[in-house]
């Protein structure tokens, strides 16, 4: 086992188990939700974060970053259920790509288009955008008035 998992990657999984207990809380329905102006749904929200986790879990596999993914996945954005199937593939992948990794690997650089960071920090930046959509999804469900789940409240806000 690498150091990444025996030291890190429990902040990582932690955080893919919070994203599960946000998605227990919602309907299909609230999945349509827009706060308004130029903010996407609730749905489309979510859909951005697995294309994010897609991207990243690709750049630890090729080492180069790749934003251009798309799920297409006709009515993905407003089913809780299939976000959630998709979700626990994607972590599924994910720990089985983090925990391929050598200790040599994690040393290793991701090409970022311009710059470029190691396998590691890579990582950490990963688990600062799980944080950034918590950030945002808060948003939507203040504005919806419903309540955080338990552990979003104690660690989000």
């Amino acid at each position: 086992m690498n150091s990444y998992m025996q030291e890190k990657w429990p902040w990582i999984e932690g955080t893919h188990a919070m994203r599960t207990q946000f998605l227990d809380t919602l309907s299909d329905a609230d999945l349509a939700f827009s706060p308004g102006g130029q903010n996407m749904t609730l749905g489309a929200l979510c859909r951005e974060m697995g294309e994010t986790e897609h991207s990243y879990m690709q750049s630890l596999k090729t080492f180069k970053q790749d934003w251009s993914y798309r799920n297409t996945e006709a009515g993905l954005e407003s089913s809780v259920a299939r976000l959630q199937a998709w979700f626990q593939t994607l972590d599924e992948e994910m720990k089985a790509t983090v925990s391929a990794l050598s200790n040599e690997d994690l040393k290793k650089t991701v090409d970022r288009g311009g710059y470029a960071m190691p396998v590691e920090l890579q990582l950490d930046v990963y688990l600062q955008a799980l944080l950034i959509f918590f950030g945002k999804a808060t948003i939507y469900l203040k504005a919806m008035n419903k309540a955080l789940p338990q552990q979003v409240q104690e660690y989000i806000g």
